[in-house]
């Protein structure tokens, strides 16, 4: 049927999508498209890659393994977790407001709890959305602490990975190689969606 025997062309194609997606349907479900479960994959992937990133950063910094942190400065032998970077590393406009509390104990405490939270929140995909958003905030945190980035004027892998973390909340990427949906049918996550 050509447009100009046809007087509604877009009725036409909306009718075609509307029973494309009805064919779709099976038992009240519509099937997945390749494409549909290759980004899931995708996104799982991301998650775990993230998830690991954080609960490395944990490990590292509690053991000393020698990648970031030497065994010298292990937190399981008294050292800070956050006196080298934030005593150090840190330059531009806030730099003397991360000075102030470098190595101050409740800092560490909050930071490793942070490290170790988010990392096994995304590895296990449950509390996404409070993973995605402790996680962004913490990255967003450390970006301000070395503005402006050495190699852009502001964007660094910090940000990148910030909306990588929203990203991964917003498209339920803890249900796939992950716990979400079990977690999302727990009464109490129910009650709280916010622990999604």
């Amino acid at each position: 049927m050509t447009a100009a025997t046809n007087p509604n062309p877009t009725a036409s194609r909306r009718s075609a999508a509307e029973t494309t997606t009805a064919a779709r349907t099976v038992t009240g479900t519509a099937t997945e498209t390749t494409a549909q479960k290759a980004t899931r994959y995708l996104l799982a992937g991301l998650r775990l890659a993230l998830g690991w990133v954080f609960l490395w950063a944990f490990l590292d910094k509690l053991f000393g393994l020698g990648y970031a942190t030497p065994s010298a400065n292990a937190w399981i032998d008294g050292g800070s977790p956050t006196a080298g970077f934030l005593g150090k590393a840190v330059s531009g406009p806030f730099e003397g407001f991360y000075h102030s509390f470098a190595g101050a104990a409740w800092a560490d405490w909050l930071f490793m709890i942070g490290l170790a939270g988010i990392g096994i929140a995304l590895l296990a995909g449950i509390g996404m959305r409070i993973a995605a958003a402790a996680g962004a905030l913490m990255l967003v945190l450390m970006w301000t602490a070395v503005l402006p980035p050495e190699n852009n004027p502001f964007m660094d892998d910090h940000l990148i990975y910030a909306g990588v973390l929203v990203v991964l909340a917003l498209t339920a990427a803890g249900n796939t190689l992950g716990l979400g949906e079990y977690w999302s049918r727990l009464p109490i996550v129910q009650r709280l969606p916010w622990l999604k």
